[in-house]
């Protein structure tokens, strides 16, 4: 192997030098330095290092942008090595989300973000038992439930806002918490606690127009439905779809849709079948039944575009029990009875979101709220006259009726926009109970159809004001029947 000792190459002519030709390598040998100075060198398109490459400035060959690396690789920032951006950064998570988090307890760590969802219980959350500087974590309501079942942090042994005790609560609805370790004096300190506004407000519009449907006639019980127009005119009967039956329950789903479920079919047996409502108005053919199969039910929207079905009689005893609907239709298994079990109740949307179911057997007058997640309180003193075989229905938006009721009478008790029911008031037409009652033209109400104080079918019908004043009777049009189900849709 030939040898050349020089001080400096110079391009025989121009400003170029190559050194070697395509194919060849050019060892630098270790212990050998490279020195470029006030100079640029011009890599190839690969350039291969098995150990370390040191550099203070890497530009792109042409243009503006340069990629690091390929897809799959990973880059390590050692520890104690400090990365700084005096740019603009994009596409760097400094937070790594979670799935929801949905138990009763949870362990943290530095460097994530925690969805928490207390609609069924509360939530501990303990924050990690070391922690170093600038290390952070953010929680967030994720159904904007908080203030029902409120998040706890346990500081597990290191201090919070500088203070060692007591463990902080979180009870806000919409509340976001970002918090930051500065140092051992001060701890876990909050960037950010405050609530999030809910800022396009969720609320359930009423639909156009209604079908009443199902019950029982003079001769027995029926599957027939009426449909009521925008207008509140209700039409001819439609021959009926699905298994005839009474003491059922309808309630709107999806928006559009309406649902009836439950009832007592011939022979008094009690059923748990469901019938779905489509946007144009026409009721499907029987869905096999979820949850105990009971009559004397009621059924409400809740949410923004789902249902519930509560209470009833099941043939031995008077339950509690309720399900949920879904926004697609499909009813949800038992779920535990809150507040006095009982039957012959009714239920209603109030607040855009929110149900209230009330009064029944006995009679009684109490109520029950129901959540804008489908959670049932406890009782609530009832208002008004004790009454059961009750109607409700939403009207002027965000507000409900409660109406009519056994032994025939035509009392109404106005629920507000935030839950509150209203003494009786005197309502209008002919006294009766076991009417159907529902919504239409988006915020009036109308009741239609049920016995008067004789025992007899009628099939007159009321209409109801945006401001809750009810109509004198407008004659009627179908088959007189009682005990039917009502339920909303519109295209």
């Amino acid at each position: 192997m030939s040898k050349i000792e020089v001080d400096k190459v110079d391009p025989q002519s121009g400003t170029a030098l190559e050194i070697g030709t395509s194919g060849d390598t050019v060892t630098v040998p270790s212990g050998v330095g490279l020195t470029l100075t006030d100079s640029t060198l011009l890599l190839p398109t690969t350039v291969t290092a098995t150990t370390e490459v040191k550099t203070n400035k890497i530009s792109p060959a042409t243009g503006v942008a340069f990629t690091l690396g390929d897809s799959g690789d990973t880059f390590t920032v050692p520890s104690g090595a400090t990365f700084v951006n005096s740019g603009t950064a994009t596409g760097f998570a400094a937070i790594a989300w979670q799935s929801v988090v949905t138990a009763s307890t949870l362990t943290a760590v530095a460097g994530r973000g925690y969805p928490i969802n207390t609609t069924s219980n509360a939530c501990t959350v303990t924050l990690p038992a070391s922690a170093s500087v600038g290390d952070q974590i953010i929680f967030t309501d994720y159904l904007r439930t908080w203030a029902t079942y409120a998040v706890t942090i346990n500081q597990n042994s290191l201090k919070y806002q500088g203070y060692a005790t007591p463990n902080p609560v979180y009870d806000t609805n919409g509340e976001s918490i970002h918090i930051v370790y500065v140092d051992a004096t001060q701890g876990w300190v909050p960037l950010y606690d405050g609530a999030v506004a809910n800022e396009t407000e969720q609320i359930a519009e009423l639909t156009q127009k209604a079908a009443m449907a199902y019950g029982v006639s003079s001769g027995g019980q029926v599957n027939m439905k009426n449909l009521v127009d925008a207008s509140g005119v209700v039409a001819a009967d439609v021959t009926g779809v699905g298994t005839a039956r009474s003491y059922t329950a309808g309630s709107t789903y999806g928006g559009d849709k309406g649902i009836y479920g439950f009832g007592q079919a011939a022979g008094s047996t009690k059923v748990a079948m469901t019938n779905l409502l489509t946007n144009v108005g026409v009721i499907g053919t029987d869905v096999s039944g979820v949850g105990t199969a009971r009559e004397w039910i009621g059924a409400t929207g809740y949410g923004v575009d789902k249902a519930i079905f509560a209470f009833g009689h099941d043939g031995s005893i008077y339950v509690s029990t309720s399900n949920l609907v879904t926004n697609v239709g499909v009813v949800g298994t038992d779920v535990s009875g809150v507040g006095t079990a009982r039957g012959t109740n009714a239920a209603c949307r109030y607040g855009g979101d929110k149900g209230i179911v009330g009064y029944g057997n006995g009679p009684v007058s109490m109520t029950n709220l129901i959540s804008n997640v489908g959670v049932v309180s406890a009782d609530v003193s009832g208002v008004g006259t004790a009454k059961a075989n009750r109607a409700a229905c939403a009207y002027g938006e965000d507000k409900g009726v409660f109406g009519w009721g056994y032994t025939a009478v035509t009392t109404l008790n106005l629920v507000s926009n935030v839950g509150v029911v209203a003494t009786d008031s005197a309502g209008a037409g002919t006294a009766r109970y076991n009417v159907y009652m529902h919504s239409y033209g988006g915020d009036k109400a109308i009741n239609v159809y049920g016995e008067n104080a004789a025992g007899n079918k009628v099939n007159m019908s009321n209409l109801m004001t945006n401001t809750g004043t009810m109509g004198a009777d407008v004659t009627g049009v179908g088959t007189a029947r009682g005990a039917g189900g009502a339920a909303g849709y519109e295209t």
